[in-house]
């Protein structure tokens, strides 16, 4: 595909295998947490400064925790893999972080509970993703090749997660299952299964296919601050791709929240709901690898500003649209977009990172998105109760800043490319 590095080929099917596992979750959860069969905390309908606390919101908390622990978490894995000089054996410990707590799920019986599980969820992962992207990038026999190595890992793992979320929704409703040995599987627990398949066809697939390229133990920094300024712009160009992926992750995770409000205000089931959240991957699948290849010869800023462009109106409209069909156009320009963005943010990245460094540096990004995806379902649970358009207004108007902070302090790093600067008296 496009020349790309066999390990890369095979790290992007290890991902699609956990994308699947985790996107089951995105979409069981909220109708576990719904269904009456986990024990709910006593303060549901109350509400703490002013905000109510909704089953909305409670979901929002469920989701978001293992973004916000996953997050906080990747600086240290990433600069971990760097100074040790290995990817393989970090990876391999979080799939089997990721694989026990999918079992935990099933057996889980409150709300309390539940939580626990997802946070160390959440700490599981932040060993698999900033080392498995550096490993991506290691394997980048030059610049030229960088972006077309993330285009196609990230179809690939966003080929899991997209189609995910459709498997998940006829798993759950297809309950229970009788199994031959007798015992009656539930919905839920059938999905909490599928999620554990998912981590252990992952951590087989890197166990017998990858190794750690030869390198020696890299001279990472102690310091895991962000650099924020820039030597001869306002802002440190990776600081503002990691706020714009921030803003962008924002906008997707929005949506995953809402699903009881949609469905109703739409007049769909669940199967529907469950095709438009996959839009945005199926988007992404399609383009990725295109764009990936497109952007080590055109250039990464045309695509990143372009994709900033699209995102606002996209996110926009999906607190407008009154039809389950409008709904699914605006998510496709929502995953147009997305495309765009990703992996030309993280060839950049790629491009600016110190030899040996790309754990740490390729960590800010991972991190951001992260957190987006911890944000986002919260920021949709605060602000429903005050309309259905508002939090996608929210997530338009994010989109829009980091339109003008790419567009003015990122630079083209693809030596070559002929782009438009927009900095006035730039180089």
């Amino acid at each position: 595909m496009f020349g790309t590095d066999r390990r890369v080929i095979v790290l992007a099917l290890a991902r699609m295998a956990d994308a699947v596992a985790n996107s089951f979750l995105i979409i069981v959860l909220p109708l576990y947490i719904a269904s009456g069969e986990l024990a709910l905390p006593g303060f549901e309908g109350i509400s703490v400064l002013g905000i109510p606390l909704t089953i909305e919101l409670l979901i929002g908390v469920a989701l978001s925790l293992f973004g916000f622990l996953n997050s906080f978490a990747q600086p240290f894995t990433g600069r971990l893999s760097d100074r040790t000089g290995r990817r393989k054996i970090y990876i391999l410990f979080g799939l089997t972080v990721l694989a026990v707590t999918s079992v935990a799920y099933a057996v889980v019986d409150s709300y309390e509970a539940l939580l626990v599980v997802r946070a160390l969820q959440g700490l599981g992962g932040a060993f698999v993703i900033p080392t498995t992207i550096a490993l991506v990038n290691d394997l980048a026999r030059s610049d030229a090749e960088r972006g077309g190595n993330f285009g196609v890992f990230n179809t690939f793992r966003l080929i899991g997660f997209g189609f995910g979320p459709v498997v998940a929704g006829l798993v759950v409703q297809g309950g229970p299952y009788a199994l031959p040995t007798g015992v009656t599987l539930s919905g839920f627990n059938a999905a909490f299964g599928v999620a554990v398949v998912g981590a252990l066809v992952s951590f087989t697939l890197v166990t017998l296919l990858i190794s750690d390229p030869p390198s020696t133990e890299a001279d990472a920094s102690d310091d895991l601050s962000v650099s924020v300024l820039g030597e001869d712009r306002l802002f440190d160009p990776v600081f503002v791709l990691g706020v714009g992926t921030l803003f962008m992750a924002i906008s997707i995770a929005l949506f995953a929240t809402l699903q009881e409000p949609v469905n109703a205000r739409l007049g769909q089931g669940s199967t529907w709901f469950g095709i438009q959240f996959s839009a945005v991957v199926i988007a992404n699948v399609v383009l990725q690898v295109p764009i990936g290849w497109a952007a080590d010869r055109i250039g990464r800023k045309p695509f990143l500003v372009g994709g900033l462009v699209i995102l606002a109106p996209a996110v926009l409209a999906q607190g407008l649209v009154t039809s389950p069909l409008n709904m699914l156009y605006a998510r496709l320009a929502h995953g147009v977009a997305v495309a765009m963005v990703f992996a030309p943010a993280l060839a950049v990245a790629g491009d600016l990172a110190k030899e040996g460094q790309s754990g740490t540096t390729l960590s800010v990004l991972t991190m951001a998105f992260g957190f987006g995806t911890a944000i986002g379902p919260l920021a949709s649970g605060v602000l429903f109760g005050y309309g259905f358009v508002v939090p996608f207004a929210f997530g338009a108007a994010l989109a829009l800043a980091a339109l003008v902070l790419v567009a003015t302090q990122v630079e083209e790093t693809l030596e070559g490319a002929v782009v438009p600067d927009f900095v006035p008296g730039g180089d």
